[in-house]
């Protein structure tokens, strides 16, 4: 079983911005105590982020089915994901984080369906459970690493110089995709 080169392409930038975005986790809570919000501010925020992104995320499939458009929708979501992970650095305040994971919650509903689409496309018969797992468990493990090594950012430097690390390997992914579907055209 093998996947194409798309494929592959599409998983390693995946795993790149999944490695960004992954360095918060449980860091999260940590985060949000850090700026005078407690257990009621991180259950609002996350709840609105859930909610934000599932009504999205069906708004933005169905206006992207089956149009040309969907590689550069995904590096809009991937960049303006990093934008505003860079925005946590502004963060004093409850209310800031609120809008911080509601403005994350649109940006990965542009991006993923998009994603989810070109991915699609990319399988052949026969794979179609592998490729997915492809994509679930890289995934998966990309995030557990990624938790590990914000932690210790967190740990021993600053949460300013861990959401500066999320927000550029959040870019690196969105450059690299974008490059790849530049180079390989319509």
């Amino acid at each position: 079983m093998s996947i194409s080169k798309t494929a592959r392409i599409l998983l390693i930038s995946a795993n790149i911005w999944y490695f960004g975005e992954g360095m918060m986790g449980p860091l999260f809570a940590v985060f949000a105590e850090k700026i005078g919000g407690n257990i009621l501010d991180i259950t609002w925020a996350w709840s609105t982020y859930l909610v934000i992104t599932g009504l999205i995320y069906i708004i933005v499939g169905k206006v992207i089915n089956n149009k040309r458009y969907q590689p550069e929708v995904m590096v809009a979501g991937y960049l303006l994901n990093a934008a505003i992970t860079f925005c946590y650095l502004f963060v004093k305040t409850p209310i800031h984080l609120f809008v911080v994971q509601v403005g994350l919650g649109i940006a990965e509903a542009i991006g993923t369906p998009a994603w989810d689409a070109l991915y699609t496309k990319t399988l052949s018969d026969g794979v179609d459970s592998y490729a997915w797992g492809l994509s679930t468990g890289q995934s998966q493990i990309v995030t557990g690493l990624a938790f590990g090594l914000g932690g210790l950012i967190t740990h021993f430097i600053s949460f300013e110089v861990l959401f500066i690390t999320m927000g550029v390997i959040q870019i690196i992914a969105a450059v690299m995709i974008l490059a790849f579907y530049r180079e390989k055209g319509p």
